[in-house]
């Protein structure tokens, strides 16, 4: 048994929105990833949308308002709801969702699933 370094983990790659799994949780993924840009618009119909800001700031944006968030906060987009994550500047986050969501809500443009 081990702890998880979170510094580690997240120095272990360089690219952007490409979520490493670093840990599985109750049938979750818990998963770090590098942002900056903007993402794609998207939503995922059958799960919650969980955001932790390790590092920096991101914005989610949604169809009725942006959500801010700053380092140590925390938010999450309703399963259904459309979003587009967006960080001016690099960040990094800290996710959990159902092992196998894809990042994109469609398996078909999402970000392979990578374990570190």
């Amino acid at each position: 048994m081990k702890s998880i370094n979170l510094d580690e983990k997240l120095a272990k790659f360089t690219e952007h929105w490409s979520p490493k799994t670093i840990a599985n949780f109750n049938g979750n993924d818990v998963m770090v990833v590098k942002v900056k840009g903007e993402f794609k618009w998207h939503s995922h119909l059958n799960t919650d949308d969980f955001f932790l800001v390790l590092k920096g700031s991101i914005i989610i944006q949604m169809r009725d308002g942006d959500v801010e968030l700053k380092e140590g906060e925390i938010y999450v987009v309703p399963k259904g709801v459309e979003h587009c994550p967006l960080a001016h500047e690099e960040a990094e986050l800290l996710l959990i969702e159902p092992s196998g969501t894809p990042n994109t809500g469609d398996p078909a443009t999402a970000a392979k699933h990578e374990t570190i």
